[in-house]
Parts: C-alpha cells; sequence; structure tokens
C-alpha cells in the first residue's frame, strides 16, 4: 500500500507541476499558457500528490528508540 501511495503521489505531483508551470506562463505551448485557472489547479494537484506521500511515509506511534 506504502508504494502505491507513494506512486500515485507522484503520478499527481507530475502533471500538477506542468499545469502549474503553464499557468504562470513558464512552460509555454498550450492553451492552459498563460490561463491563472491551470496554476491553481495545478498548485491543488501539487499539495494532493504530497500529501499522499507524506501520509504513505507516516510512520505510527513516533520515533523509534534507539535511533
Amino acid at each position: 500500500m506504502k508504494i502505491v501511495l507513494n506512486v500515485v503521489g507522484v503520478l499527481f505531483i507530475i502533471p500538477g507541476l506542468t499545469f502549474f508551470l503553464q499557468g504562470i506562463n513558464v512552460l509555454p505551448g498550450s492553451f492552459m499558457t498563460g490561463d491563472p485557472r491551470w496554476a491553481v489547479n495545478g498548485a491543488v494537484l501539487i499539495l494532493i500528490g504530497v500529501a499522499l506521500i507524506v501520509f504513505a511515509n507516516w510512520r505510527r506511534g513516533g520515533m523509534k528508540k534507539g535511533g
């Protein structure tokens, strides 16, 4: 389950980054270029992807004793 959530998180981050960069007019070449709605959509996808990765790697019970 941990691996699946990590992969899904990365699969959310990659297009999210593309959408965000096109939305803020850094990555030209499509109808999304310069449209702030795509920057917001990309930021949301990035946040969801990061949240999935953090959730997948969260350790229950705090830190382990002994290092």
